[in-house]
């Protein structure tokens, strides 16, 4: 499966409790930017090492502003990051992002999406992160009627706390930690068509 996200820590923050869930799965995380930041990718391949997963990492602009990115730099950053461009399962960033609001969040789902219907990538399943933040009233959380909702048991929280914490190195009181989900959640599109 390949997981496809915008920035280090996205892998943990919205998905690290489901991958440390299925540890047989071969999990390959693609993230966008931040590797040509020598801090950010150190931290990235330690914390895929918690995830028991492998990895790889584009240098997109992200600065602050959050300039709108060509979508086309985007396709072609994706296409270059992935060694092959055909898996059982993708998972990426919703369309709406995961809370009020991220451009590069909802760029990648729009591209990994564009790309799947023009089938330039395969999967059969492709799973969105789904989480809200009531536009911005509170912490971002699962979407209680999303597709898959999983409450994470408590060694598995702990664990994804822990990348959180002690891998990213984000404090108690920071957003990242205050968000970290208990519960996961992701909206599934299936396409028989796309093999």
């Amino acid at each position: 499966m390949a997981l496809i996200v915008a920035h280090p820590n996205d892998e943990t923050l919205w998905a690290g409790g489901t991958i440390l869930s299925h540890p047989l799965w071969d999990c390959l995380v693609v993230c966008l930017t931040g590797g040509d930041d020598k801090d950010k990718s150190v931290r990235f391949f330690n914390a895929l090492k918690e995830l028991n997963s492998k990895g790889i990492m584009g240098d997109l602009e992200d600065g602050p502003e959050q300039h709108l990115l060509n979508e086309n730099e985007i396709e072609n950053t994706i296409l270059k990051l992935l060694p092959v461009r055909q898996y059982d399962l993708i998972i990426t960033h919703n369309s709406t992002g995961e809370y009020t609001r991220h451009n590069r969040h909802e760029a990648v789902n729009k591209a990994v999406v564009k790309l799947w219907q023009k089938e330039e990538i395969f999967t059969s399943e492709l799973w969105t992160f789904a989480y809200e933040d009531g536009k911005a009233k509170y912490f971002p959380k699962a979407v209680e009627n999303a597709s898959i909702l999983q409450l994470l048991p408590e060694q598995i929280w702990q664990r994804k706390y822990y990348i959180m914490t002690e891998i990213y190195g984000f404090g108690k009181n920071s957003w990242e930690v205050e968000t970290t989900p208990l519960k996961e959640a992701f909206w599934q599109i299936k396409n028989t068509n796309n093999k």
